[in-house]
């Protein structure tokens, strides 16, 4: 079991709270914003989404006039983004997650993470050093190169995406050879159960974290195995899709991060990944929030009758009318034809009242369909493809 990274993983909300609004007012000031009062007051500042980001960079590169500072590496992800990349101490703050993960300075990491144009390796490289462990800065292909060096080296912890552990263990399997990896930390796709249990049967346990390119670590599995807990230094708000308004804890919604990290300060980013709050404190002991991890993507942008709805549009159906809870789109098919459903969460029972909206904002007409409070799914979706592709 491994021990707390720091003392900032088991402080009071209380505490948190405090340090974080200093931390936040610091920020905004950085970005040229008014100070807060509150964190609550957050959610009245516009969203910065990829979109915004990329038009941004285009129009000032590379960083799209945001105040960088402390730079050492500039990295591209695909867009093309370009990411501002630092080498003081724990810069993506990845050393937390290693920690819970219980890698340490008597490891050697294999780092299978990619090393060219984007920060992935860096990113883990970086978390490394701050546990004070080795590392063998793998990259990815030449499997039989890499299950040699991780005979040869004693490799004892591997990091990279779930699935490329499994070819290594396959590779050096076949060639004979006897590795000492008992702990992984992946990233950068999905962990499923069974490979989970593929590498506990073989001795390793494998803990998974959600992070990007642009904000680093943004939370982490524990042993506990219960969630993922939110880093100590973002800000992390679930919204409904296509908008900046937080659901109600315990609902599906849009990830949306705010950083603290000085020297690149991103204000409410939209990571168009879903996910949901989780009621209570992990096991583990650490005391921050916790989020379900990945559970899909917010960018539900659909195409129907050869038009792209998109979630923003069904966001301003839901701005237009006050008597309006929440909408859903649904895209269906009779025959051979395209079908739009509106299904609009109100207390009205006058349908048609809604058609000239629906035409003027989702620039189709549909069918109107009205349910009474409560009465749509809370899992995020707010464009749902029904139609049959087989």
């Amino acid at each position: 079991m491994s021990t707390f990274f720091d003392a900032l993983e088991t402080r009071s909300p209380e505490e948190r709270q405090a340090a974080q609004l200093e931390a936040l007012n610091a920020q905004l000031a950085r970005n040229g914003m008014d100070a807060i009062a509150d964190l609550s007051e957050l959610a009245k500042l516009p969203v910065l989404r990829k979109s915004d980001l990329s038009a941004r960079q285009a129009a000032n590169p590379p960083f799209g006039g945001l105040p960088v500072s402390n730079l050492a590496h500039v990295f591209q992800s695909p867009g093309p983004i370009y990411e501002p990349g630092g080498v003081s101490h724990d810069w993506w703050r990845m050393g937390r997650f290693l920690n819970a993960v219980g890698i340490g300075k008597d490891d050697i990491v294999q780092n299978c993470f990619g090393y060219h144009l984007t920060p992935a390796g860096m990113i883990f490289e970086s978390g490394a050093r701050a546990v004070g462990a080795v590392v063998l800065p793998a990259g990815t292909g030449q499997t039989e190169l890499q299950a040699r060096a991780a005979h040869d080296i004693g490799i004892t912890a591997y990091a990279g995406t779930p699935d490329y552990l499994k070819i290594i263990l396959e590779k050096a399997d076949e060639m004979g050879l006897d590795l000492k990896i008992t702990r992984a930390a992946v990233g950068g796709g999905a962990l499923f159960p069974s490979l989970r249990q593929y590498y506990a049967d073989r001795g390793i346990q494998c803990l998974q974290c959600y992070a990007t390119a642009d904000l680093g670590n943004i939370a982490y599995e524990t042993e506990a195995q219960d969630g993922m807990i939110v880093d100590e230094n973002v800000i992390v708000e679930i919204v409904t899709p296509g908008t900046g308004d937080p659901v109600p804890e315990g609902e599906v919604g849009e990830v949306v991060v705010t950083t603290l990290n000085p020297d690149y300060p991103l204000i409410r980013f939209a990571t168009g990944d879903l996910s949901a709050v989780m009621e209570g404190q992990s096991p583990c002991g650490r005391t921050n929030m916790r989020i379900k991890g990945w559970m899909g993507r917010a960018d539900q942008t659909t195409k129907i009758k050869g038009m792209f709805v998109r979630p923003e549009q069904v966001a301003q159906l839901v701005a237009r009318h006050d008597e309006i809870a929440r909408a859903r789109v649904v895209a269906s098919r009779e025959g051979e034809m395209d079908v739009m459903t509106v299904r609009i969460e109100t207390d009205a029972t006058d349908g048609g009242a809604y058609d000239k909206s629906v035409a003027d904002l989702l620039k189709l007409k549909g069918r109107v369909e009205l349910v009474p409070i409560g009465g749509l799914p809370r899992d995020g979706l707010v464009i749902e493809d029904a139609r049959s592709y087989d």
